[in-house]
């Protein structure tokens, strides 16, 4: 939950820098903080992911069932739209001036940060919940050590 409270920290900045871009036109320092936001969730949130589907899932699902297969699938979707959003600051960065690019890199951005937040927030409220209601000390020493 720790992660997810930065994670959001970066999901504000996206969606701020981004919306400045489509008002105010292009500029280096708010696009900076789209291409840091971005890094940040490709790099981060990816490796946070990998080791939730590694190390917390497996056991999770030893208890109950369902869950952890939407929470799968949700990882899957984010990556994807991670991927479209890397295509359309591409796109902003090869033309700094198309109001076009701006506002299709803004509507990605947009997308984005709904679904993030909409993922964390069923992770926090509804799955992880699970995990304390459901798991021992002894799974839940289990996927510390494997999340490590």
């Amino acid at each position: 939950m720790q992660e997810h409270s930065v994670t959001l920290l970066q999901l504000s900045a996206l969606n701020r820098a981004s919306r400045e871009l489509e008002e105010r036109g292009f500029s280096a320092e708010a696009f900076g903080r789209v291409l840091s936001a971005l890094d940040f969730l490709q790099e981060e949130v990816g490796h946070h992911n990998a080791r939730e589907e590694k190390a917390l899932f497996p056991v999770l699902d030893r208890y109950v069932e369902g869950p952890t297969s939407v929470m799968r699938l949700e990882h899957k979707t984010l990556k994807r739209e991670l991927r479209r959003l890397k295509t359309s600051v591409k796109a902003v960065a090869q033309r700094h001036s198309s109001k076009r690019a701006i506002k299709e890199m803004r509507a990605q951005s947009g997308l984005v940060v709904q679904q993030f937040v909409n993922h964390i927030h069923k992770e926090n409220n509804i799955l992880f919940p699970l995990v304390q209601k459901f798991l021992t000390q002894d799974a839940l020493r289990e996927i510390a050590r494997r999340m490590a």
